[in-house]
């Protein structure tokens, strides 16, 4: 077990430090909704996704809400979206907007910056858009969400193809992180129109010990 130097959560000791420096930026602070359904966003990363109507969905980071309403409304009243995040200002204002758009199917959570605190055996599909390289323990954060999966749920990942510590993650890294924590790549696509790349995970054979997960090596650049 590493020490803790003060820093860290406690709960997050048994599983390695990531390799990679943080990017604490956020996608929303550069980019509007209407700009990104300009390029028709939402609706290519759902359609790719395989969202349909009744599905259960966990929007993590959701932020401002620009995917947990759109996902609201593809899910339908018979689904459910959790919408999640560690900010407890941004949900108060998504709890906000969810009562003014009277979105009856939206569900509110925190999270911690090593567990995204998701009911088990409860998700279709997991959206981690352009929040994964803000993510301080991702072994923990990874390994923790592993219980959430319904059987054949997958996990939704977008992101840019940027240096780390420049709100994106380069995929190669992306890969290696989740692997090591058990997941198994499904698909990968690269998506100028959206500024983006899109990847697919769903749960491998078996999930790593904390302690036997090798970390990935980054280059810190």
């Amino acid at each position: 077990m590493l020490e803790n130097d003060g820093a860290r959560p406690e709960t997050a000791l048994d599983f390695p430090l990531p390799d990679r420096p943080l990017s604490k930026d956020s996608f929303s602070e550069f980019s509007t909704e209407d700009l990104r359904d300009e390029r028709g966003e939402a609706v290519k990363v759902m359609d790719r996704a395989g969202i349909t109507p009744g599905m259960t969905v966990a929007d993590i980071g959701a932020g401002e809400g620009y995917y947990t309403v759109r996902l609201a409304e593809r899910v339908g009243e018979a689904g459910r979206v959790l919408a999640q995040d560690i900010d407890p200002e941004a949900l108060d204002r998504l709890g906000t907007r969810i009562e003014r758009e009277r979105l009856e199917n939206i569900s509110i959570k925190l999270g911690k910056a090593d567990d995204p605190q998701l009911p088990i055996d409860s998700f279709d599909r997991i959206f981690l858009v352009h929040m994964y390289h803000e993510v301080s323990e991702p072994y923990a954060f990874l390994w923790r969400m592993w219980p959430a999966l319904a059987q054949g749920g997958e996990i939704i990942v977008v992101e840019a193809e940027r240096p780390i510590g420049q709100r994106g993650i380069p995929h190669a890294l992306l890969f290696c992180e989740f692997e090591a924590v058990g997941y198994h790549l499904l698909e990968f696509t690269e998506k100028p129109d959206i500024e983006a790349y899109f990847a697919r995970f769903e749960r491998g054979p078996k999930r790593s010990k904390p302690g036997d997960i090798e970390v990935c090596a980054s280059s810190g650049e």
